[in-house]
């Protein structure tokens, strides 16, 4: 599990568990639609209007008693002119998300922030200079998202706004859509904006030279493409602040908030030197918004200034982790040692 807070309601609401996205229905190849059953009887195209330029709030208009068909259907509605999507890439996205027949609003990026400021260059602050908080997923695969509602994404540059619309059913699967209580025929339109890529070998681990622990610091063999091996030095207390030590050093981009961050990464218990999580059990790297309070916050203030290729080495005590609640295997009240590879930064 990658650190992060507990979700905001409207993203839970949306962002499914993993296990649970994994029943998603898929898209075509060709970026244009995706099918999830005969067309005949369901309009061929859009039946939501959308108005507004990339990297503003959108908005969505739908007819009354308008219905969205079997078919998850997409369209672009402004090209950008950044990198190029490609498969797999990690995407870092504004997402605007609504019902059609219930007229709900599901997820909203544009009106959650962080209580950080910054002056990116990408639409990706509120008109107060608050940072969004955006969403990071991989484009085609279930992750954060469905993959029938990233995968039109593939081949689009950076900056491009589309609309995707299908049955809740087609894109989470019937058991995950009766969960959250959708009707059969409930439709759902996305608008998207991308506002980053990075495509990374999510085999790839930090490379060089790694230096010695500082004084009071664990021990970490890493590296072999698997787990670090961490261990808390014996009988000492657990430091009281926030400790870090960069023990290879990149020379790729500055890491700075509001990037969508790409690592290996493995964490301990600093109590008992027991591994609660890596990236590497999973066979692959992990991605999420770095500097916006979507991870905890040891991990925003120890890696942003961080560059890319750097191995960074963090103590976080409960305080700017899981507090005295907890959260799952990992007891209340506990100090955290991770091991972070950053393999990218966008």
């Amino acid at each position: 599990m990658i650190p992060t807070k507990r979700l905001r309601r409207t993203v839970a609401a949306l962002a499914l568990p993993a296990a649970l996205l994994f029943t998603a229905a898929c898209g075509s190849d060709d970026g244009e639609s995706s099918s999830g059953g005969s067309s005949d009887s369901a309009p061929s195209g859009p039946v939501a209007t959308v108005t507004g330029q990339p990297g503003e709030l959108p908005e969505i208009s739908v007819g009354k008693n308008a219905t969205v068909g079997e078919e998850t259907v997409s369209q672009v509605l402004a090209e950008g002119d950044g990198d190029e999507v490609v498969e797999g890439a990690f995407i870092r996205l504004d997402v605007l998300a609504t019902t059609v027949e219930s007229d709900t609003e599901l997820l909203n990026t544009w009106q959650s922030t962080s209580a950080d400021t910054g002056e990116g260059e990408d639409g990706g602050e509120d008109s107060e200079g608050a940072l969004r908080k955006q969403i990071v997923t991989q484009a085609g695969q279930d992750s954060y998202l469905p993959k029938a509602v990233t995968e039109p994404l593939i081949g689009e540059p950076v900056g491009t706004r589309l609309q995707v619309e299908g049955r809740a059913t087609e894109l989470f699967g019937d058991s995950v859509a009766q969960q959250y209580g959708f009707s059969d025929e409930e439709g759902v339109v996305w608008v998207l904006d991308v506002a980053g890529t990075a495509d990374v070998d999510l085999q790839a681990e930090a490379e060089g030279e790694q230096a010695a622990p500082e004084e009071g610091m664990p021990e970490v063999e890493a590296g072999g493409k698997k787990p670090a091996t961490i261990t808390v030095p014996e009988g000492q207390e657990p430091p009281g602040e926030l400790q870090e030590q960069v023990l290879i050093e990149g020379d790729g981009h500055e890491v700075e908030a509001g990037d969508a961050l790409v690592v290996q990464y493995t964490g301990v218990l600093w109590d008992t030197g027991e591994k609660f999580d890596s990236s590497w059990d999973r066979d692959s790297a992990s991605g999420f918004q770095i500097g916006t309070g979507s991870v905890v916050e040891g991990w925003d203030q120890g890696l942003v200034g961080k560059h890319v290729g750097d191995r960074v080495l963090l103590v976080i005590p409960s305080d700017l982790a899981y507090g005295e609640e907890g959260t799952q295997g990992i007891p209340g009240g506990s100090t955290l040692v991770f091991v972070v590879d950053i393999l990218a930064a966008d």
